[in-house]
């Protein structure tokens, strides 16, 4: 790379992007990589303060920003993505399908640690719809040793860091518990609720059952459930520690792993993630305590993406919601796009 004064460099070649920031509307390229220089730019280039510009000479051992953030886009381009083109140096990964980005965050580190490297993503687990940004990535000089990427290439692994992982279609079964709604002395409010978040993803609810308190009714209402071949069982109600809340008693009488009774996540303290394992299949059953009837975003909206996607949750991923996990209640709420279960 060759740097000239601006007023001798008529006839040629930018090596890079030159960008031009208007205060409150434009920030975008005014002049491209390639651009050959004429009479005319040069008052424009003065303007953006540009009183020399850059040349490009070929060095073996040297690559372009483009170049370099395309090695970067091969690292992390995983499933149901695709990129934009690199503008101003700079490379975005955008989704192609609705689904759950995921992110190795270990080996994106590693990218960022080494000098010069610049990868960055949003959130891990955010549900995205296609179409959405999902990453960008650049390194910071306009050019840069063709070992610093090669080592960039050792540090982030063998498979790639960033992927979206589809959303599924699921046969949704619903167990509304409570004697007050089973017996018709209150309206079944619940119910609408869990059917309006499962509208956003293609789903709907297939099948349900009303049951009283009593553990063997509600037992008896998810197992007619199962046997309609539900992929997954929300129970609403009874999730208290009160002495006549037995949803959780009749979820461990299906013969359900409970993975978490209790999360480190307010709105949804008492929420109960399981997974039935029956006939070679893998039914998640949640119990969902009463704030996911009330509150814009609860526990539940944070791990329903991923049980669309089919992604396993352990208790691990539940008790490392906690930092995080406290809703600032917001007076409009804007979740997912929020640090809410993040």
């Amino acid at each position: 790379m060759k740097e000239i004064n601006v007023r001798d460099a008529v006839g040629m070649a930018l090596c890079h992007d030159i960008t031009q920031i208007i205060r409150g509307g434009v920030k975008d390229a005014r002049f491209r990589r390639g651009h050959v220089i004429t009479e005319e730019d040069v008052p424009v280039l003065l303007s953006l303060g540009k009183e020399h510009i850059f040349v490009w000479e070929e060095h073996e051992n040297m690559l372009h920003e483009n170049d370099a953030a395309a090695i970067l886009a091969d690292l992390c381009q995983g499933d149901n993505m695709k990129r934009g083109d690199v503008k101003e140096g700079k490379i975005e990964l955008i989704a192609t399908v609705d689904g759950v980005f995921r992110v190795d965050a270990e080996h994106i580190d590693a990218l960022n640690d080494l000098e010069d490297m610049c990868v960055a993503t949003i959130a891990n687990n955010m549900p995205v719809k296609a179409g959405q940004k999902l990453a960008g990535m650049r390194v910071i000089p306009l050019t840069i040793d063709r070992e610093k990427m090669e080592e960039a290439k050792r540090s982030a692994g063998s498979t790639p860091l960033l992927q979206v992982v589809p959303y599924q279609k699921f046969k949704v079964g619903v167990v509304t518990t409570g004697s007050e709604v089973a017996h018709g002395l209150i309206k079944d409010t619940f119910t609408p609720v869990i059917a309006a978040k499962l509208k956003p993803f293609g789903l709907q609810i297939d099948g349900h059952r009303l049951s009283d308190d009593a553990k063997e009714h509600t037992l008896a209402a998810i197992e007619e459930l199962l046997a309609e071949g539900m992929d997954m069982i929300l129970c609403t109600g009874g999730m208290s520690v009160d002495p006549d809340d037995r949803t959780p008693a009749a979820i461990r009488a299906t013969g359900a792993k409970i993975i978490t009774y209790g999360t480190p996540v307010l709105p949804g303290a008492m929420f109960l993630l399981s997974y039935l394992n029956r006939d070679g299949k893998t039914v998640p059953i949640l119990g969902l305590p009463g704030c996911v009837m009330h509150d814009p975003a609860t526990i539940f909206d944070i791990v329903l993406p991923r049980l669309v996607a089919g992604i396993p949750l352990s208790r691990r991923d539940i008790r490392g919601l906690g930092v995080g996990g406290f809703c600032m209640r917001c007076r409009v709420c804007h979740y997912p796009i929020c640090p809410f279960g993040k």
